[in-house]
């Protein structure tokens, strides 16, 4: 009976032992990551990215599910799809990784989809901001944001307390259109009236023609929608030279146009401008106060995070969650499942996803830029809570 007792539990232990040595012999978790790192401002957008990662593994460690965790970096350079689609099907097939996070545009985000339903590899969007990318994309979920779901709540505001009549200025691409069309319809659906607008070309950077003609129209409102490195600067030049303020109108934008990645070099042309968007490091959370340090440490510097880096950090957090949930295996399927259900609370406060559409839900943030204890921020000072894309 002895002899059996021993027997059984060498033959348990040898199953533990096996299992263990297999589990160990899997290797790392590869997560591929295609994302702009070089060209223009992409550089510092990029350095953005890595200071998100760098501070969330700072914070939760390089393993999960009990595996180690690698991250296999690719450059897009930016706009470009078919660069995308190409590094993306390299990481697939040359480096086998296990899941996909990126990019920082539309088109690529489109590109790498494409690639990701083919191959059944999950992907995790971190900024592309047009609505329905992931209708023919399965395995596809978005960390970032649409500009409708902030736009829509922010022009029925605009209606109801900054004005009734509007201009909206807008960049001629997905995101772009998306934003300045969204928010005609919310003021028009409010009771304001939209006396014109104007569609910019992405890559011009001369906003003076186009401020001009706004301010001809007289609106009591003007809403711009200018991207994270598409003329900030410039746009906000125009904007005070042009006197269109001093006029009577209120100037409302897209966060991207103050994000914190720019907002330092546009200084005092930025003050008082109110903006919408999912993320400010001004956020009071402790759980924020935590990641802008860890940031702040990564990135070498005092550059606040942007809504680029929340997402960053939030898909890379999403990662952890469904790798951790399925022990260290990573099954597409039950991927995506337990991603339909994930809510976690980020920097930026709580998200989740629409389990209907995989979409990303959450606050949008009515915010001023403020200069507080000599600091250039975006303060809150109204939330919408839980805002789903409305186009979805």
């Amino acid at each position: 009976m002895q002899i059996l007792r021993v027997s059984l539990a060498l033959l348990a232990l040898g199953s533990i032992l096996g299992t263990g040595t297999a589990f160990a012999q899997q290797g790392p978790v590869k997560i591929g990551i295609v994302f702009s790192f070089s060209g223009g401002d992409n550089v510092e957008q990029g350095k953005e990215f890595d200071a998100a990662i760098a501070a969330y593994q700072k914070e939760h460690g390089d393993s999960a599910g009990g595996r180690k965790i690698v991250l296999i970096k690719r450059d897009d350079t930016g706009i470009a799809p078919e660069t995308a689609r190409r590094l993306t099907q390299e990481e697939i097939v040359q480096d086998k990784v296990d899941l996909l996070v990126g990019t920082s545009y539309t088109p690529n985000a489109i590109a790498m989809s494409q690639v990701s339903t083919q191959a059944k590899v999950p992907f995790f969007i971190v900024n592309a901001a047009t609505s329905g990318i992931m209708a023919k994309a399965p395995y596809t979920a978005r960390f970032g944001f649409t500009q409708t779901q902030i736009t829509d709540a922010f022009g029925r505001w605009a209606a109801k307390t900054q004005g009734n009549t509007a201009y909206a200025l807008f960049q001629d691409y997905g995101p772009g259109i998306d934003a300045g069309t969204t928010f005609e319809k919310a003021f028009t659906a409010a009771g304001g009236t939209v006396l014109g607008e104007s569609r910019i070309p992405v890559d011009n950077k001369d906003f003076t023609a186009y401020v001009q003609r706004a301010k001809d129209a007289k609106p009591k409102v003007l809403y711009a929608f200018i991207n994270a490195t598409g003329g900030g600067i410039e746009f906000l030049r125009a904007i005070k030279a042009s006197g269109i303020e001093r006029a009577g109108t209120k100037v409302l934008v897209n966060g991207a146009l103050v994000n914190e990645a720019i907002l330092p070099a546009e200084g005092d042309a930025a003050l008082g401008i109110i903006s919408t968007s999912d993320y400010t490091s001004m956020h009071d959370s402790a759980l924020n106060r935590q990641f802008v340090k860890d940031f702040k440490a990564a990135y070498g510097g005092d550059q606040n995070p942007s809504f680029i880096a929340v997402a960053a950090y939030d898909a890379i957090a999403a990662a952890y969650k469904v790798i951790d949930a399925q022990h260290g295996q990573i099954d597409p399927d039950k991927t995506m499942e337990i991603v339909k259900s994930m809510k976690f609370e980020s920097p930026r406060g709580p998200i989740a996803i629409d389990p209907a559409t995989r979409d990303i839900i959450l606050n949008a943030y009515f915010m001023r830029v403020e200069r507080r204890n000599g600091v250039l921020g975006n303060f809150e000072f109204q939330t919408t809570p839980m805002v789903k894309d409305p186009l979805e």
